[in-house]
């Protein structure tokens, strides 16, 4: 069972490094807008259209990042796989959580999503809106490229050459194709479970542990991989680090989801 989140006193008076993964798919300038009026001392900041995406790809809305790009961010932010480090955004939203998955990605052990967001962490951690200063690193990363599942990997286990089970992240009437408000297609990848992310959080924050067991459990065969999957990747990534937390073991991501799906297969709708 993987440890995703942790919450405020578990790392008060740590040696932690924090990422601010702040933003607002509405507004992408004013993540770092925030970023810049306070963060917790001594946070970088990590935008998810600039840095957590490649947006000049064509992999769906939100495109997974190459390996050069991440060892670039990580790098420049300074990072060892020996760091411990926090993420965090405005708390109960996807972008940490993208951020984490990334990490995981590239090789990182030792990293977790604040459970509170920042609202929460600034009434106990110190702010600032001075930028820290980075000396870079260059280490170099060890890739975990079993937790990435492209289209080509979807496609197979859609027809059932490949084992897996897919779950979609969306709203119910998303997922059956009632209402598609993003995507010029309506409807879900064939096979796939639902399960609204939405789920997960409450007032702001993401469920305690025990509460996120108990929802998940029997959502599908933990025996088995499980794939979550979205709109554009971003909304899938808290389902993923949440199946995780509840003691499932395979746990995949398709980053470029529905939105990369469409663009050359059939869905289904219910």
């Amino acid at each position: 069972m993987s440890k995703v989140f942790v919450e405020l006193k578990e790392v008060v008076g740590g040696q932690v490094r924090f990422i601010d993964t702040r933003f607002d798919l509405a507004r992408p300038l004013a993540g770092r807008e925030m970023y810049n009026i306070e963060h917790i001392e001594g946070a970088i900041y990590w935008d998810l259209e600039q840095d957590l995406s490649d947006m000049a790809g064509e992999q769906g809305r939100h495109p997974m990042v190459s390996k050069e790009k991440m060892t670039n961010l990580v790098q420049q932010a300074g990072l060892s796989p020996k760091d411990s480090i926090v993420i965090y955004d405005q708390g109960g939203s996807p972008f940490a959580l993208r951020a984490y998955f990334l990490l995981e990605w590239a090789g990182f052990s030792n990293v977790h999503v604040l459970r509170e967001g920042f609202a929460e962490a600034i009434k106990v951690l110190p702010v600032t809106d001075v930028k820290p200063i980075i000396q870079h690193s260059k280490v170099t990363l060890e890739w975990k490229d079993e937790l990435y599942v492209d289209v080509k990997k979807v496609q197979k286990i859609v027809v059932g050459q490949l084992e897996g089970q897919l779950i979609d992240a969306r709203s119910a009437v998303r997922y059956r194709g009632e209402v598609e408000p993003i995507d010029p297609i309506a409807g879900h990848i064939p096979t796939a479970l639902n399960f609204d992310w939405e789920q997960l959080k409450n007032d702001g924050q993401f469920l305690a542990h025990e509460v996120l067991v108990e929802k998940l459990d029997g959502l599908a065969d933990k025996a088995k991989p499980v794939i979550a999957y979205c709109g554009s990747g971003v909304t899938a990534a808290p389902l993923y680090a949440s199946l995780k937390e509840a003691g499932y073991e395979n746990v995949q991501l398709y980053v470029g989801s529905y939105s990369d799906w469409i663009r050359e297969n059939e869905v289904e709708t219910e």
